[in-house]
């Protein structure tokens, strides 16, 4: 059974988040991982009370396993790769849901 996460982002700066994706691609591939879905929105309608994160790029990230997720998330040169780029091309980042799929 492999698992999925939706997120939703509030991306800056688009030049600088496309190298992000194209940096941690190796990466995640490594963690047997891939996107799924991948959108710019224009207006979000709905949101939880207790989110006021503007969003306007949501998708899906998938890996073979829950364990692989984890791991890449953790990965010592995946948060190089984050720290580089991600940091200062998303103002802020909603992970929506995540299950089993």
């Amino acid at each position: 059974m492999s698992y999925e996460i939706l997120v939703g982002l509030h991306v800056l700066d688009d030049l600088k988040y496309e190298n992000y994706r194209k940096a941690m691609k190796p990466i995640l591939t490594d963690y047997q991982g891939s996107f799924g879905y991948d959108f710019t929105v224009s207006e979000v309608l709905i949101s939880p009370a207790n989110n006021d994160s503007d969003i306007n790029r949501v998708f899906t990230i998938n890996f073979s396993s829950k364990n692989k997720m984890e791991g890449f998330f953790s990965d010592a040169q995946y948060l190089v790769v984050k720290e580089r780029y991600f940091v200062e091309s998303v103002g802020s980042a909603t992970i929506i849901a995540s299950y089993e799929k």
